[in-house]
């Protein structure tokens, strides 16, 4: 009995080296178009861009019968993770400045699948009918923003520039620079706007508020907020074997700034939520030409 109990688990053990060995028992699901069916999409934490972007080729590629995780992270991790496959693509890099030694020390074992968009930056917003039009006018018109700029969070790199760049470049230390939180600044700016009140914020491109509520970006003749940046998408290397199709789709990916803060503004200007599914399948259908386009 022993003896035949053993044969079994060898014969057992044999015929499942076997099917590894030939593939089956690691060979992924695929699609009809040949793409892996599971996909990995790695999101940055608090990044709202990537956050709409990732959600909405979510709802596009569950739609066509893919399995697509959403797996949040910081930005370390994330590219550590697609440096070693644990990840499949991320949409939200910034180049050439914000994540710039990200790119340094992972670059040769990720792969850049092109720019979405192009008009990623760092601003300072006022109210749309605010009485000054360029960043040189403020300081001789502080009063009329109650000699206040509103800020985000303390450490933030838009904090830091505006400390160090454009408060000492335009002359407006005599201004109360207020630094709590994005919320904070973004409750502020609605409060203003609605009762028509002039105020200034610390703000970048591209974010909801620009659809939300009525305001305009100071000129920066002096360049103190930087030039405009660039959102890429990364892959891992082998991404283009495992999902030719998906790589396709999303080399060809654009989405201009008012595209994205719609989206943006239908997902987050009331508050977070638990589960974007039901806005994004909202947005889909109000801009369905445009999402269409992007597996055409």
């Amino acid at each position: 009995m022993k003896k035949k109990f053993l044969g079994a688990v060898a014969m057992a053990a044999t015929l499942a080296l076997g099917l590894s060995a030939c593939g089956t028992g690691s060979e992924a699901a695929k699609l009809e178009n040949g793409d892996n069916k599971d996909l990995s999409i790695a999101v940055f934490n608090g990044w709202d861009e990537g956050v709409a972007a990732s959600e909405l080729w979510k709802a596009i590629l569950d739609e066509k019968g893919y399995n697509v995780n959403l797996d949040y992270a910081d930005a370390a991790p994330v590219y550590s993770g697609l440096s070693t496959g644990d990840y499949d693509v991320s949409l939200d890099t910034w180049l050439p400045i914000t994540h710039k030694s990200y790119i340094e020390q992972y670059g040769d074992k990720i792969v850049d699948l092109g720019v979405w968009n192009d008009d990623a930056k760092l601003t300072i917003a006022v109210n749309a009918d605010a009485p000054i039009d360029s960043l040189d006018e403020l300081a001789a018109n502080a009063d009329k923003f109650g000699n206040k700029i509103i800020g985000i969070e303390p450490g933030a790199g838009l904090t830091e520039t505006t400390a160090d760049k454009v408060i000492p470049g335009y002359g407006l230390d005599k201004m109360d620079y207020i630094t709590s939180s994005t919320p904070a600044m973004l409750s502020e700016l609605k409060t203003a706007t609605s009762k028509g009140e002039n105020i200034v914020v610390t703000l970048w491109r591209p974010h909801w508020a620009y659809d939300a509520f009525p305001v305009k970006d100071l000129k920066d003749p002096k360049g103190a907020l930087g030039d405009a940046e660039s959102l890429h998408s990364y892959s891992r290397v082998g991404f283009e074997t495992d999902y030719p199709t998906v790589n396709g789709w999303l080399k060809n990916f654009k989405m201009d700034s008012d595209k994205l803060n719609s989206l943006e503004n239908a997902m987050f200007s009331d508050g977070a939520k638990d589960n974007y599914t039901e806005v994004v399948k909202k947005w889909i259908g109000e801009n369905q030409d445009y999402v269409t386009s992007l597996t055409a």
